[in-house]
């Protein structure tokens, strides 16, 4: 994703925006229809988000909360697998 950044960061801002979004935009369809069918739905989603939240103010808080739930989930699963018997 950092590498992304940085490519966009050379790209003026209305052009930069319209590439965001289109692209992000595509991955949550992709995402979408992926859910329905046999293919990674779920990680397409995220990665819509997350390009998304490179520009847009919403799919940042979004994403936000995404990876804080992600953390906690993380975090659970750990304590259960290194819980001792």
């Amino acid at each position: 994703m950092e590498r992304l950044k940085h490519w966009l960061s050379r790209v003026p801002k209305p052009i930069r925006w319209v590439l965001v979004t289109v692209i992000g935009f595509a991955f949550l369809i992709l995402g979408l229809i992926m859910l329905v069918t046999p293919g990674p739905g779920i990680l397409f989603l995220f990665l819509g988000i997350s390009v998304l939240a490179l520009e847009i103010e919403w799919a940042r808080e979004l994403h936000k909360k995404g990876l804080q739930g992600l953390e906690l989930l993380l975090a659970k699963v750990k304590a259960r697998f290194l819980r001792k018997k």
